[in-house]
């Protein structure tokens, strides 16, 4: 019997020790221990897919909380049935001790198992849901009070002035005049626009 960790955060900001921590306490290997940095909408990770090749008859899985195995609520019940079925491994869920599949084999172990997972789904994919509300509604709110999301637009050649006016009265094309700018047709054009609603040029 093998044994091994999964963790996963979100973004590669966030920091995956606090998961790697309580893994390692209960002995899994680091070697043994798969992170993936990315969403728990799907299962398509590479280190989730590298783990699951590797998982074998009576191996051991432990993760921290269901929500980092993933927040999609039918294929967090589809992986599990994968898991526990087809690899026939054994998985603990460090955070709730009903979801340790060691335990409780009989029917109403496997019955009050199945509960515990399916409300634990849920919510796992209901949070995720709440947060991507709650991220497009802060976005929309900062829009509305003149944020601008995105890197800073480059400062204008020092030409750009002449250039413009040049192309403004028709005395050389929008093409000769991006490209005396350094920038692409389409750039010359949505800054010229930018600049025209502009009050100070």
């Amino acid at each position: 019997m093998n044994v091994y960790g999964y963790a996963r955060v979100s973004t590669k900001e966030q920091n995956e020790d606090r998961q790697l921590i309580a893994l390692g306490e209960v002995g899994v290997l680091e070697k043994n221990i798969f992170v993936d940095k990315q969403s728990g909408k799907d299962f398509n990770r590479p280190q989730y897919k590298k783990l699951l090749r590797k998982l074998k008859k009576d191996d051991l899985l432990y993760i921290k909380s269901i929500d980092r195995l993933g927040r999609n609520y039918d294929e967090i019940l589809e992986q599990w049935r994968i898991l526990t079925k087809e690899k026939r491994i054994d998985i603990v869920v460090l955070d709730m001790p009903l979801l340790d599949t060691r335990r409780g084999k009989d029917l109403m172990g496997t019955f009050l198992s199945d509960i515990v997972l399916q409300v634990l789904s849920f919510v796992a994919e209901n949070e995720r849901t709440t947060i991507r509300q709650r991220q497009a509604e802060g976005i929309a709110a900062a829009k509305a009070k003149g944020v601008r999301f995105g890197r800073p637009p480059k400062p204008l050649p020092d030409n750009f002035h002449s250039l413009y006016q040049q192309w403004k009265n028709g005395k050389i094309t929008g093409t000769a005049a991006a490209k005396r700018c350094g920038m692409a047709l389409s750039t010359f054009r949505y800054r010229a626009e930018i600049y025209e609603k502009s009050k100070f040029w």
